[in-house]
């Protein structure tokens, strides 16, 4: 079984908003932290919002207030609610289990899907 698999994304344009979803297998999914990353056309990866089965959750600052990560243990899936977005959001968004520091979430991933294509226009 793929590890995670990711889907929602879109072309939307700025103020508009995405759901994304990521399944995960139960292996994957039992994993304590899990989150999204974000590629942009010429940039490195950047971790945009993780989770932990305590439920504590960290966002980067450039999607605070927009974004929202949740899950549902049900569903083994993973989500990212994407409001208000804006142009320089624009990537490919994929799902990952994280590594733990300490007790921390830590943007390395150590399972991650294939993403997902985001365009948002101006």
């Amino acid at each position: 079984q793929v590890p995670l698999v990711e889907s929602g994304g879109g072309s939307v344009q700025a103020g508009g908003s995405l759901r994304l979803s990521c399944v995960a297998s139960a292996n994957t999914y039992s994993s304590y932290c899990l989150g999204w990353f974000r590629q942009a056309p010429g940039e490195e990866r950047e971790g945009v919002a993780s989770i932990d089965s305590d439920g504590y959750i960290n966002y980067a600052n450039s999607v605070k207030g927009r974004f929202t990560i949740s899950k549902d243990d049900a569903k083994n899936t993973l989500y990212l609610q994407m409001n208000s977005l804006k142009p320089q959001y624009t990537g490919v968004y994929s799902c990952a289990s994280l590594t733990v520091l300490g007790f921390s979430c830590v943007y390395e991933p150590i399972n991650g899907g294939q993403g997902t294509q985001v365009t948002v226009s101006s």
